[in-house]
């Protein structure tokens, strides 16, 4: 088994899931021999909640790690001046040790278990060895790269290599040492990117090339936009960005060659899928998830939708399309189908097997749930999400309100119905709240220390300072004379 989860990844960031400017051969021939989840779906529009779904196949409001490990909460998020309408609920800071794990079920069978990058998933006490897997290298508190994409970076479980180094190229040369070693044997090899998480950081030699393929393609008089909350951006044409997506892809490259070479490519089952969408707004505005509205923090599709393919040699070749809704708790069931382990429904209780959808059969319609009761750094609302069919509701805290969606006929989420199916919206207002109920989910209260008056001019100057700021970076970045202080963040000295 090889799990490869990258971060901040959006929908339309692989050439594969129809980007025209970034490149991304090797992860597009996982697409291309392997089964294309259309609708594949994180847990949650931030990472800590879904990389916890993915080894435990509980929802976040299951779990109770609803928001990434770090972010403030209650009293702590009023007194720092947030000025929002509400305080976001406590959360789980780290993954609960009672849980059976992914890792530790297929540990139990035999399998030799491995992770590489960024865990984001509690503490020391709740690290990857903590939790199923035989060795960690790089996986620890933070989710950011410490230190950046290129050495010296710092990270207790991953000695920094030689001055320029790339971390992701680092954590990939690690998985491909594992699979020598252990070839002989059932392993599960989990590489976990930093990439493409902020900051984003690429080579000279990079950068160039995708700063000349925006200018051939044309560049955009404008790249950005407002959202409810922040500037989003509308354009992929950020050269930084695309140079840092194609190294994961050439990390990538790495490990399959490396399958190829050991004569393991065809009896290795592989997954690549990503922790939320792509980052249109806050954080670096790093890409654009159009058609889908918003991305990462978001509880549009930009924000949850993600690239999600299964290769399982012998049932999936030649590539296959699957349009039935599938969540990222969906993986632990049906790795274990995979490898014919015991399933255990008692721990993936919010996930199904998909096996039955490699072979081409088809499962039953059951609700996706999403619980986001806290402010996305990126400019999401708390709410609460189901998705059924395929229709979509959202209910946002702040106001009561509810939008419902026809994914099928407006993908971007632009026709809100609620008001035309009412019978709709009560009957997944009731499914939704039902299971939060059950699962004894925690929801937001009002903030005392919201100011009408700041939060105007909070509005105006992202509308009149922040925007136009963005837009003169953007044309920086695209500049043939841009050159970063750093050096290139140290990376000019690696044969790129």
């Amino acid at each position: 088994m090889l799990f490869i989860v990258a971060d901040d990844l959006g929908y339309h960031d692989l050439s594969c899931m129809g980007s025209t400017y970034y490149e991304t051969p090797n992860i597009d021939q996982i697409a291309g021999e392997g089964m294309v989840f259309t609708d594949g779906y994180a847990a949650c529009q931030v990472c800590s909640p879904s990389r916890a779904s993915l080894i435990s196949g509980k929802f976040p409001a299951r779990h109770g790690i609803t928001d990434w490990i770090g972010a403030a909460t209650g009293k702590t998020w009023s007194d720092a001046g947030y000025n929002t309408k509400l305080m976001p609920p406590e959360y789980n800071h780290r993954l609960s040790n009672e849980y059976i794990t992914l890792p530790e079920a297929l540990k139990e069978a035999g399998y030799k278990t491995f992770f590489a990058g960024k865990w984001h998933v509690g503490d020391k006490g709740s690290w990857p060895e903590d939790h199923g897997f035989d060795i960690n290298i790089g996986g620890w508190d933070v989710g950011s790269p410490k230190g950046g994409f290129y050495a010296p970076w710092k990270n207790p479980n991953l000695p920094s290599g030689p001055d320029g180094e790339s971390l992701t190229m680092r954590l990939a040369q690690e998985t491909a040492d594992f699979i020598e070693a252990h070839k002989d044997t059932s392993f599960l090899a989990y590489l976990s990117f930093y990439a493409v998480h902020a900051p984003i950081q690429t080579t000279h030699e990079k950068w160039s090339k995708y700063r000349d393929k925006a200018e051939e393609q044309g560049i955009a008089d404008s790249g950005f936009e407002m959202e409810a909350r922040l500037p989003i951006r509308n354009v992929q044409d950020n050269p930084i960005y695309a140079g840092l997506i194609e190294t994961m892809d050439d990390a990538v490259g790495l490990v399959l060659n490396t399958l190829k070479e050991l004569g393991l490519d065809e009896n290795t089952i592989v997954i690549f899928t990503a922790d939320n969408g792509g980052v249109a707004s806050g954080d670096n505005f790093s890409t654009s998830n159009l058609p889908l509205r918003g991305g990462k923090g978001y509880q549009y599709e930009g924000g949850i939708r993600e690239p999600y393919f299964i290769k399982v040699p012998g049932l999936t070749d030649g590539g296959l399309t699957c349009h039935s809704p599938v969540s990222a708790v969906d993986l632990y069931p049906t790795i274990l189908d995979l490898a014919k382990v015991n399933l255990r429904p008692e721990e993936h209780s919010d996930g199904v097997s998909l096996l039955p959808l490699l072979k081409g059969e088809t499962i039953p319609d059951r609700p996706l749930i999403w619980h986001y009761p806290h402010y996305g750094n990126q400019g999401g609302d708390p709410v609460s999400i189901i998705r059924l069919g395929h229709w979509k509701l959202i209910h946002y805290y702040e106001t009561g309100l509810e939008e419902l969606y026809n994914l099928k006929t407006d993908l971007g989420e632009q026709n809100d119905l609620a008001v035309q199916h009412p019978f709709q919206v009560k009957e997944l207002h009731e499914q939704l709240f039902n299971y939060l109920h059950s699962v004894n989910a925690k929801f937001p209260e009002k903030d005392p220390n919201y100011n009408e008056n700041k939060a105007k001019e909070s509005k105006k100057y992202r509308e009149e300072t922040l925007l136009p700021n963005l837009e003169k970076q953007r044309l920086n970045f695209l500049s043939k004379d841009f050159n970063p202080d750093n050096d290139w963040w140290g990376s000019a000295v690696t044969n790129d």
